[in-house]
């Protein structure tokens, strides 16, 4: 019997770490009460007999990070046999870091493209999930809101693009710039404004971003300009943003993004000309969502390789469903801009779950069976949250709790967009100038007078 003891002492400490023949097999179950259940009466006596006490165990918390678990329990780091039991109990079992296959991209004019792995944190990965779950949300509410006839006029939604507004802002700086087309409310959040601003604006609230008076396609943050109506325009706007970026000298770079639909602008090819004669430290993106409006890009567009497009200009095709994929195309072409190199291309392969503004149904042009094996096979959060899963990077609990807090954040911001006030008439007419005294505006007929302030 004492042989036998021997050997599953033994047997213990190997698992454990603990030293081989240090310990009676008593004493080392008492050592290791955290991890062992000690129920039975001769465990009780024998804990007695030794006069020695186990620590009271932490509450079993899958919510709290290994440090907190340190931290609140001091005490069980100065037994050796229970630095396994905080570790054990601790998100240690999470893995904290992995590498991703990611689709490797097409290139044109570069001798290689980005890598064809990619790291992914635990804390990246929730963090991108949240915020691609939050926009989600957010224009599903919108989606919602317009049909209540809450809000009127044009609006685009991004439900199913986000991994493009995700992907691009981790791989860029806050104090690099984004300007983009009508479909902006996913870069509009990404760029830091919160969501009741978003759709409090959607609104044509006074708590809105632009004061309720830009409404879906005119929404600005610090280093965000927008939220353009006039399809193409902002491609030039962009350009000009690189030129003011290499005249400061600031090491910063201009993300310009632009739809399909907009790609045979002449306006997008005279940028890319001025682009490259000066060397402008500008990401041209075109968003590939397959249909510009209601025209396939194919029965648009003579070439549909619009990474190629630049001609002159270096490109990239990406998985633009893939929030990876997107953030390693998005600093190796930011490494590309901030070298000197001029501007380059990128081409992002995405989908749009909605119609090209609500008035379109989406399902007159392509059907509901193409959009639901969309969804099914390529869904950029069901993709992301799938990897961290069978990874071990986190628990389906935690997802659940992330996502009823969104659902709780975009209740209480539609609540604030349809109670806040709307602006009052009299502001009708500021902010046309900056920095200005106020000045008298004729307003539509030549006997009314409105004023503006900035």
């Amino acid at each position: 019997m004492k042989n036998m003891l021997t050997a599953i002492s033994n047997a213990l400490c190997r698992i454990t770490g603990s030293n081989v023949g240090a310990q009676t097999v008593s004493e080392f179950l008492i050592g290791q009460s955290e991890l062992v259940n000690l129920t039975s009466p001769a465990a009780s006596a024998l804990a007695t007999t030794t006069k020695r006490q186990p620590p009271k165990p932490p509450p079993v918390n899958t919510k709290a990070s290994e440090a907190e678990l340190v931290t609140e329990q001091p005490t069980l780091l100065s037994d050796p046999g229970a630095r396994a039991v905080v570790s054990s109990r601790a998100f240690a079992d999470f893995t904290p870091k992995a590498s991703f296959e990611i689709k490797k991209c097409d290139v044109h004019r570069l001798e290689e493209g980005p890598p064809g792995q990619a790291e992914l944190t635990r804390e990246q990965g929730l963090h991108y999930y949240r915020t691609m779950q939050t926009i989600r949300r957010m224009e599903l509410k919108a989606d919602q809101l317009y049909k209540q006839k809450i809000i009127r006029g044009f609006c685009h939604l991004y439900d199913g693009q986000e991994a493009c507004a995700m992907g691009i802002e981790a791989a860029i700086n806050p104090t690099d710039h984004v300007i983009t087309a009508y479909r902006a409310h996913g870069y509009t959040y990404t760029r830091g404004v919160p969501v009741k601003q978003i759709l409090a604006e959607l609104t044509g609230r006074k708590g809105g971003i632009a004061k309720g008076k830009g409404g879906s396609m005119h929404m600005y943050a610090p280093n965000f300009y927008g939220g353009n109506g006039i399809v193409g325009a902002q491609v030039p706007l962009g350009a000009g943003i690189a030129l003011a970026c290499k005249y400061l000298g600031n090491n910063q770079v201009c993300v310009t993004l632009y739809g399909d639909g907009a790609a045979n602008q002449g306006q997008i090819f005279e940028a890319y000309n001025m682009a490259a004669l000066w060397k402008l430290p500008c990401i041209f993106i075109c968003e590939n969502n397959k249909y510009g409006m209601g025209t396939s890009v194919e029965r648009s567009s003579a070439s549909t390789e619009y990474y190629r497009r630049g001609d002159y200009i270096p490109g990239l095709r990406v998985d633009g469903m893939d929030v990876l994929s997107v953030r390693e195309a998005t600093k190796f072409a930011a490494d590309h801009c901030r070298a000197g190199k001029g501007p380059i291309l990128m081409e992002l392969e995405t989908y749009r779950y909605h119609g090209h503004s609500m008035s379109d149904p989406g399902v007159s042009y392509r059907t509901r069976e193409e959009i639901q094996e969309v969804r099914s096979k390529s869904d950029p959060i069901s993709m992301l949250k799938d990897r961290m899963l069978s990874n071990k990077m986190a628990a389906m609990e935690e997802f659940k709790e992330m996502d009823s807090e969104i659902r709780k954040e975009i209740e209480e911001a539609a609540l604030f967009a349809t109670s806040d006030p709307e602006p009052p008439l009299d502001a009708l007419c500021d902010h046309i100038f900056h920095n200005e005294p106020p000045l008298e505006v004729r307003g539509t007929t030549p006997w009314s007078k409105l004023k503006s302030s900035s």
